[in-house]
């Protein structure tokens, strides 16, 4: 099955992937993309995702748009609608990319998000997650699970406010959260 995307309208969000109109904007894209996987407070569970320079940030997106052209992924941008301005990333996972990374009995879309350090703790993922899934389960994906790190309580608990369940240790640092069925 092809990862579908998300192309949703909620309260001052759109959830969209790369599209046309983000070409026109591609310079500031880079930037935007740039303060979310460079800031501190965004990447304390997840250091690995650090960007350190603008050229990293060009690569990011361009590799992005490389993966959702091949199959590997689709990045989305949660963009506001009142400033036009990006406030986070979505990325899913298919199985066929999580089965080259990880040994599990089971291989589900893994769904990753990201928000701008401005954007913690303001509900928005609370209330777009939700949205997201429904979305996700009338194109026939049901199978979604999560990694988040055992100290990210926020994360867990956005995660759990939209149906996943904490299933299990996925290594030292994270555990494996899975939608309810």
């Amino acid at each position: 099955m092809e990862t579908p995307t998300i192309c949703l309208e909620k309260a001052n969000f759109t959830i969209h992937p790369f599209g046309p109109d983000d070409f026109l904007r591609y310079d500031q894209l880079v930037m935007e993309i740039y303060q979310i996987l460079s800031n501190e407070e965004t990447l304390k569970f997840l250091p690995d995702k650090r960007l350190t320079s603008i050229q990293e940030a060009k690569n990011w997106l361009n590799g992005s748009i490389l993966n959702f052209h091949n199959g590997r992924n689709v990045v989305h941008f949660i963009t506001s609608k009142i400033t036009g301005k990006l406030v986070g990333i979505i990325d899913l996972n298919p199985p066929s990319v999580a089965r080259e990374h990880y040994n599990l009995l089971e291989y589900p879309y893994f769904i990753e998000f990201y928000l701008n350090g401005n954007a913690k703790g303001k509900s928005v993922m609370t209330n777009l997650l939700p949205v997201i899934i429904k979305h996700l389960k009338i194109k026939g994906i049901n199978n979604i699970a999560a990694v988040v790190n055992h100290k990210n309580y926020a994360a867990g608990k956005v995660l759990k406010r939209s149906g996943f369940i904490l299933h299990s240790d996925f290594d030292t640092y994270q555990h494996l959260y899975a939608l309810s069925a």
